[in-house]
């Protein structure tokens, strides 16, 4: 397939003049900044968050392309990856003339993101296996499909998908295939920022929320093309990253250290309830996992997630979701939190 970026940009973005800040016409130091009309006094808070922070969050692509092995200028960060995908959608979907495809059951802003830009979506349901399922993929594919989404590891499954099925997606789709890798710290698969030079058309997300556990921060990634990456820098909001969060955002980068060995424990604890919670007469099945989460298939999804809600315990029902029936999605906590759960469980078979 032949991939041309510019064959699927929506007419008005090519033409689109971006937004012009203060900081966009200046770059450098100054002594003295008379020109974006901030309060030059201060601020009631830290004296310095009277500026207005880097629009392109230059430091923290430094320390991301160390960490990632790719370019500063292959990195978009957004407001949580949420933002991520909504302006992938503005920037290439027609409202009312395009589609995108999604494979669930996946996460679930791909389509709600889809239905507040007036995006056609069209679904190809993983397989039995929670893998893709390439040949209905091809069948939904037509001119006006312009992203597929894929997600891996996969939310609310935990598997990762196969490699060789996302290179035979990138391969055959001359769209944007975005592979979504919230959860690829805590996966044996490797990411597939490593392919972003073999295909142009891949946008690997990632994000700090999860294995960072900055969640509260909202910071997501977007690795791409720097052609990609350009058409991000060009519609979104001119500060869309404040200076608070860049601040404590560079401080966590620079602790490469602590945060591989909460993925350690994290992982060691998945893998202790993934002992122990088939142990337990209410639970049928156990699905394996690549995230920081378990599906569970137990005998009475909606009955035990209302009495773990009792016992001030909070899980998600996953039991109406395609695929899901009959599974609470699981987050793995700490020791302390695990136990509370396996006692709640016991004490429900009792």
């Amino acid at each position: 397939m032949s991939f041309d970026l510019n064959n699927l940009l929506r007419e008005n973005i090519k033409a689109l003049v971006p937004y012009s800040s203060a900081r966009d016409e200046f770059h450098g130091e100054a002594k003295v900044y008379l020109d974006a009309n901030e309060n030059s006094i201060g601020s009631p808070l830290v004296k310095w968050y009277n500026r207005y922070p880097d629009p392109y969050q230059q430091k923290i692509k430094e320390k991301l392309s160390a960490i990632k092995g790719v370019s500063p200028k292959q990195i978009f960060i957004g407001n949580g990856s949420d933002e991520c995908i909504d302006l992938l959608y503005r920037a290439f979907c027609n409202p009312g003339v395009d589609n995108v495809v999604i494979c669930p059951p996946t996460y679930g802003m791909y389509e709600v993101s889809a239905n507040i830009n007036d995006i056609e979506l069209r679904k190809a349901p993983l397989l039995d296996d929670f893998q893709l399922n390439l040949a209905h993929m091809e069948t939904l594919v037509d001119e006006h499909t312009k992203i597929i989404w894929i997600c891996s590891p996969n939310n609310p499954t935990g598997n990762s998908i196969n490699i060789a099925d996302i290179e035979m997606v990138l391969n055959n789709f001359d769209g944007i295939v975005v592979v979504d890798e919230a959860y690829i710290n805590f996966s044996r698969q490797r990411s597939l920022v490593t392919l972003l030079a073999d295909y142009p058309n891949l946008v690997v997300m990632q994000t700090l929320s999860k294995a960072w556990g900055l969640a509260g921060l909202r910071l997501g990634m977007s690795f791409a093309s720097e052609e990609i990456i350009s058409v991000y820098n060009k519609i979104k909001p001119p500060y869309n990253i404040s200076e608070a969060v860049q601040e404590l955002v560079i401080k966590a980068l620079d602790n490469m250290e602590d945060v591989n060995a909460m993925i350690k424990e994290l992982v060691n604890e998945r893998k202790r309830l993934e002992t122990e919670l088939p142990q337990l007469p209410v639970v049928e099945k156990i699905y394996p996992s690549d995230a920081n989460f378990l599906l569970v298939k137990v005998i009475d999804a909606r009955g035990i997630y209302e009495y773990l809600l009792a016992k001030q315990i909070v899980v998600r029902d996953r039991s109406k979701v395609i695929l899901c029936e009959g599974c609470l999605r699981i987050t793995v906590g700490t020791a302390k939190e695990n136990d509370e759960l396996l006692d709640a469980l016991r004490s429900f078979i009792a």
